[in-house]
């Protein structure tokens, strides 16, 4: 009789690591957490930990970019088949707020306070953040410069980025669809407006 082995390969140990530790430092915080807590909480030893992991700085830099590069994929997938600019947004927007649905830790930890005030987690988010705007500036179909998309792309993840915020801070469930689809028409309309001179 054969036995089936349940050891993970390091790749799946890595993702598994990665994702416990977002659910840890996003409940404590990068400073109260330690690596004895995600080790337990994994539970592997503190060596296995280190295996993957040099220190809690790298662990908490890998978490951030595991996290980003989540998002982006979600954004990535969602605009890649919408056939209009109008049809791109809207898509961006919804996908972007299933993300946070699906991912609150994730949220948390790549936009919360305690990852900006550390200059290298700040970098990391900032990196993200950027990533999403290089993403989103080509949807913007305005007839105006690069960097002027840019600057707009910028606008509309700080705009996602508040509302979520709002709801949170009030308690508010976030329902991706509607709450998408009604920032959707607020950036879209607006967007019809870039590039045109006042009156």
């Amino acid at each position: 009789m054969s036995i089936v082995s349940t050891r993970l390969s390091a790749a799946e140990r890595r993702e598994q690591l990665l994702t416990v530790a977002l659910k840890v430092f996003a409940q404590r915080g990068y400073h109260s957490t330690s690596m004895n807590d995600v080790a337990d909480a994994a539970g592997v030893t503190k060596p296995v930990l280190y295996q993957h992991f040099a220190s809690k700085r790298a662990l908490y830099t890998a978490t951030l970019e595991a996290v980003g590069d989540s998002m982006i994929a979600a954004l990535q997938s969602a605009t890649k088949s919408s056939p209009s600019g109008k049809e791109q947004t809207a898509s961006g927007m919804v996908a972007y707020f299933r993300w946070v649905a699906n991912d609150p830790d994730g949220f948390s930890l790549l936009f919360g306070g305690g990852t900006r005030r550390d200059e290298e987690f700040a970098a990391v988010a900032q990196k993200v953040e950027k990533a999403a705007a290089e993403l989103i500036a080509p949807l913007i179909e305005a007839g105006v410069d690069s960097g002027y998309q840019r600057m707009v792309a910028h606008a509309l993840i700080g705009m996602s980025e508040g509302v979520v915020r709002h709801l949170i801070s009030n308690g508010q469930p976030i329902d991706p669809d509607t709450v998408g689809e009604q920032l959707a028409s607020l950036a879209w309309a607006g967007l019809r407006a870039v590039g045109r001179r006042p009156a």
